[in-house]
């Protein structure tokens, strides 16, 4: 199983920005495409983004298109979601996932098979 670890994220407000981090523990994710998904209460889980192991990006929510970044750092094991221009239906638990265990993003998203705790994310003034 994937151990994956999700931090950075808090309370912010409209408009704002924070950056999430994705650190991978006992394994090397460089091998791996990422993907991040979330979920807001009430809300069936939605794939943001995802980044594949050569660093090309896949988005997968129309609603973050030019908002958010995702980058990778394979020497610190950490995949990055830069979120910017927050808006208040941000606001979920975001977790990141190997969506398919492959060195490629998939064309769908794909939840795969581990995540971690998740992070939250709440924009609000």
């Amino acid at each position: 199983q994937l151990q994956l670890v999700e931090s950075g994220g808090g309370l912010v407000q409209p408009g704002g920005s924070l950056r999430l981090s994705c650190a991978a523990s006992g394994f090397s994710l460089k091998t791996y495409a990422i993907g991040w998904f979330r979920q807001a209460p009430g809300k069936e889980r939605e794939g943001i983004q995802c980044i594949s192991s050569h660093g090309g990006s896949s988005n997968y929510a129309d609603s973050v298109k030019g908002r958010f970044t995702i980058s990778r750092d394979n020497a610190k094991n950490t995949v990055y979601l830069q979120m910017n221009s927050l808006r208040p239906e941000d606001t979920a638990v975001y977790y990141c996932t190997a969506p398919n265990r492959a060195p490629l993003c998939p064309l769908f998203w794909q939840e795969g098979d581990s995540w971690g705790q998740g992070t939250q994310v709440t924009v609000s003034s």
